[in-house]
């Protein structure tokens, strides 16, 4: 198994190189990245798509840099793939041939509807989805994949990307009217079967739009991957870059290295999400790279994780649960305490699975320091938990982690995240089962435990062996509402009768 796996994906308007390392069969994690803006295809779609040497230069330029990584990092496989700018380009051969015999890089060139697959691959296992249409616009192209009941069905590769729209109307001044009826016929080709209600979005184009609708709406969460937004809210925002000139581009909250094709961009992703009726927009933090590298990583699997198996999850505990503690019936307890519980605050399937992982990652925090270890394993998890999740149960996860040792939701946290996690009610029910539960099992860790409703407001704990430890913690604990727990343990009878005799 390749500890260390690149993959280099050389696009029309940048290359990329990103180095993965596996922690398990299934778990890895991203350790550095690099990225330059070659523009590989400048000035190719008014010279018949040939490459020119300015762009020549870049990419030459940019691989020279990504090979002495690979040599630095002691990369063990490594997976170089190009795109649209060289695919169209009737002299990429002397391209390709100078890169392998200067670099020893092997380049494989591949389609768009290979590029559409990459992206699907990505999509479909690391975000929370089952049924979407996959939108990727790049330099060159526009790659989609059709989802339907977690398969991908379909793809299809159209001619519509950032660069070429630029070079073909933007820089010649022809009226945008024009450059939206070229789009518009380009995508008659596109098969009837490319509609959806939620429309996932790959690449620079669609995060660099998703960032500034966060912004502007001063969302709570600073991660891109998992982005949720409505289009009928933000259309008009986006409509309105479209139309923007360079100068204003920065108070639509446009960074600086997004400005030069993100008007074009723009326009594609209106007129592509109009012709696909979505409603909802799904931004992927993942694409071609990601879908490369899985693709290898899952060949023997169907191309998708196994029932589950979650990598975030995987990598998570594969590097920050290294002490091995026992993990006895810690899901049993937990599984029982959430039936038992249920009743009282209607928890859903969704609530006890997040329970659920968040209690397989309570010991993380312990790596660092056993102070203050469940404020560890809330950082760790803020950051590190991307994978196949929403941004609520992210949250929901990560803020039950930092419920122990405190009270049953940190209010800071819960103030600035509110609208994102569900009721306070519900937090502070799963924080008790949470912190319960890890009280429970951290005094016996094999014990037989058991729950019922003694009366209205006392829940009643039976367990087969002493748990003195836990009356005084859970003594002292928060509890939801009037809620009182009494332990059934044994431990004074049997105190007595070893005195006694």
């Amino acid at each position: 198994m390749p500890k260390r796996v690149a993959v280099i994906d050389i696009g029309s308007n940048s290359a990329r190189l990103v180095i993965y390392q596996r922690t398990s069969r299934y778990g890895f994690h991203l350790i550095t990245q690099q990225k330059s803006r070659v523009r590989i295809g400048e000035g190719a779609y008014e010279a018949g798509g040939r490459l020119q040497s300015v762009g020549i230069r870049r990419a030459f330029g940019a691989l020279y840099s990504f090979s002495h990584t690979l040599r630095e990092y002691k990369v063990h496989k490594v997976h170089c793939v190009a795109t649209s700018a060289l695919r169209d380009a009737p002299n990429r051969g002397d391209f390709l041939r100078l890169v392998r015999e200067r670099l020893g890089l092997k380049i494989r060139v591949i389609d768009g509807e290979k590029e559409a697959a990459y992206g699907a691959v990505a999509a479909l296992n690391l975000l929370p989805l089952s049924d979407a249409v996959t939108v990727d616009i790049g330099g060159g192209s526009t790659d989609m994949a059709l989802i339907r009941n977690g398969r991908i069905t379909a793809t299809y590769s159209l001619d519509l990307g950032t660069v070429r729209i630029k070079e073909l109307f933007t820089d010649t001044d022809r009226p945008l009217r024009e450059a939206r009826a070229y789009i518009r016929e380009h995508l008659t080709a596109l098969p009837e079967s490319f509609r959806g209600a939620l429309a996932v979005s790959i690449g620079g184009t669609g995060r660099a739009l998703a960032r500034g609708v966060m912004l502007r709406n001063d969302y709570p969460f600073d991660k891109i991957h998992a982005f949720e937004y409505s289009l009928k809210k933000e259309k008009s925002y986006i409509e309105t870059i479209s139309r923007a000139s360079i100068k204003d581009l920065p108070g639509l909250f446009i960074k600086k290295n997004r400005a030069d094709t993100i008007r074009e961009g723009a326009l594609i992703f209106l007129e592509v999400l109009r012709h696909l009726d979505a409603e909802k927009v799904l931004v992927s933090g993942v694409g071609v790279r990601e879908g490369v590298f899985l693709s290898d990583l899952l060949r023997n699997d169907g191309l998708r994780f196994p029932r589950g198996i979650n990598p975030s999850l995987r990598s998570i505990k594969d590097r920050f649960d290294l002490l091995r503690l026992p993990e006895g019936n810690k899901q049993s307890i937990g599984r029982a305490l959430f039936e038992t519980l249920r009743s009282r605050f209607e928890g859903t399937k969704e609530e006890q699975r997040l329970l659920h992982d968040a209690l397989s990652l309570s010991n993380i925090g312990k790596m660092l320091t056993i102070y203050k270890e469940h404020q560890h394993a809330f950082y760790i998890a803020m950051q590190e938990l991307n994978y196949g999740y929403t941004h609520s149960q992210m949250l929901t996860i990560a803020l039950l982690m930092r419920s122990k040792g405190d009270s049953l939701y940190y209010k800071p946290l819960w103030r600035r995240y509110k609208k994102l996690l569900p009721s306070k009610e519900a937090i502070k029910w799963l924080s008790f089962a949470y912190t319960l539960t890890l009280i429970l099992h951290e005094n016996s860790s094999h014990a037989r435990i058991t729950f019922e409703w003694k009366d209205k407001h006392t829940l009643l704990v039976h367990s087969d062996r002493p748990l003195y430890l836990a009356h005084e913690e859970i003594e002292s604990m928060e509890k939801p509402g009037k809620i009182d727990v009494r332990l059934d343990d044994g431990w004074e009878e049997s105190c007595t009768g070893e005195l006694s005799s």
